[in-house]
């Protein structure tokens, strides 16, 4: 059964003027959907084929670097999609609930997450990605480099922003620290990220 391309969860013009369709035409319709199509050619008629996504992400990586190229891919593919679902119309500001505590009693409050979750994601050396995850029942902020992800670290994601440059070089040229602002600003969903929480 070959992987899919994953719809957005929202049109592509639902995020503007954050992130405009354009970007989305690019980092969904190409990048995204390019990691699919390797993916899908990596592990034609190898066992790894009967695979779900995570599987062939842990699989892969038990086995690098034989296996670099499958789990680039199936990685990618995996970030991609959570990072979409890591985003929505009207988003934004302070969550609330649980996660909310967490990161008061964890992180050191809402406005220090903010000031290290931006850190992290301009902090990235190169491309990569900045996370919210959880690990030993504890928020922590992490960042990974190219298609690496928490998946394989033993810790549970709860969001992501892609720092790619193709995530926001469309938007907002070389301004990552603006980009990473406005996602937290105006994107994010916290709602999934609590629903990660469990």
């Amino acid at each position: 059964m070959a992987f899919e391309l994953p719809a957005l969860p929202f049109a592509a013009d639902a995020l503007e003027p954050h992130m405009s369709a354009r970007t989305f035409e690019f980092h969904h319709g190409k990048h995204h959907a390019a990691y699919v199509t390797n993916l899908n050619n990596l592990i034609k008629d190898t066992p790894l084929a009967a695979m779900s996504l995570d599987e062939v992400i842990k699989a892969a990586s038990a086995d690098l670097p034989a296996k670099q190229g499958i789990f680039n891919n199936a990685a990618q593919v995996w970030n991609h999609t959570f990072f979409w679902n890591s985003m929505k119309k009207g988003g934004g500001g302070k969550p609330s609930g649980k996660l909310a505590a967490m990161i008061e009693s964890d992180l050191g409050g809402y406005d220090k997450f903010k000031e290290d979750f931006k850190a992290a994601g301009v902090g990235q050396f190169g491309s990569g990605w900045a996370w919210l995850v959880v690990e030993g029942g504890k928020l922590k902020i992490v960042k990974t480099a190219n298609a690496d992800t928490p998946l394989v670290h033993g810790q549970k994601a709860l969001l992501t922003v892609d720092v790619w440059e193709h995530a926001y070089y469309l938007d907002y040229q070389n301004r990552r620290p603006d980009f990473i602002g406005a996602f937290l600003d105006h994107l994010v969903n916290w709602e999934f990220a609590e629903k990660n929480l469990g």
